[in-house]
């Protein structure tokens, strides 16, 4: 079972320029194959002068759907090269489209396929990345006067807390990793004195 995984940091562009046909790459962090299409889209609509708009996506922790597209370039000369480049960094969640302005200059199927991954590569060093984990959810209700312990304490062990909703009781979210778990509610335990119990309900992917 897959636990984390690596997506784009943020959303973000680079541009190259070979032989004198630009190279724009667009990538953007998506949740779903909707998602990313509409990227895709968006950038014909935005670079409407360009000759080509191909693309390559990957989509969930274990990148069960991968997609890409040569859009009218020699078959495996752009859209492969791209998603070699997306599974090369081990990433996930993201859509790549590179929009090509033709310079006068045929470049080859070698060229291409150069041109479109350097494209890729340049865009995705400009935005970085982030790791994304499995994390437990983990609610916990206590006393107003015990929580800003309870939440620091946790914090100190790992866990990430989602928010705090105040009522008669506080009611802390909290996500942490499924081994820490036990540990935490020992914590619950001991601050509270036995009167608040941390309850799992359910699990979530986070970014770290």
């Amino acid at each position: 079972m897959v636990t984390h995984y690596l997506t784009v940091a943020r959303n973000g562009a680079a541009e190259i320029e070979v032989s004198r046909s630009r190279f724009r790459c667009t990538v953007a962090r998506v949740e779903d194959e909707v998602g990313a299409r509409a990227v895709v889209e968006g950038c014909r609509k935005d670079f409407w002068d360009a000759r080509h708009h191909c693309s390559a996506f990957l989509i969930g922790p274990e990148r069960r759907i991968e997609r890409s597209s040569d859009d009218g370039e020699p078959p495996g000369a752009a859209g492969a090269p791209m998603l070699d480049v997306l599974r090369g960094q081990g990433l996930s969640d993201v859509v790549a489209v590179v929009t090509r302005w033709f310079g006068g200059v045929l470049l080859g199927t070698g060229g291409l396929t150069r041109a479109y991954g350097d494209a890729v590569r340049a865009a995705l060093d400009e935005v970085g990345q982030r790791e994304r984990v499995l994390q437990a959810i983990g609610e916990v209700a206590a006393d107003h006067a015990r929580v800003g312990r309870l939440e620091h304490a946790l914090r100190s062990r790992g866990a990430t807390v989602l928010g705090v909703e105040y009522a008669d009781q506080a009611v802390l979210r909290m996500a942490l990793a499924p081994l820490a778990f036990a540990g935490a509610e020992e914590i619950v335990a001991e601050l509270t004195e036995g009167e608040s119990v941390l309850k799992r309900v359910g699990e979530q992917w986070v970014d770290r």
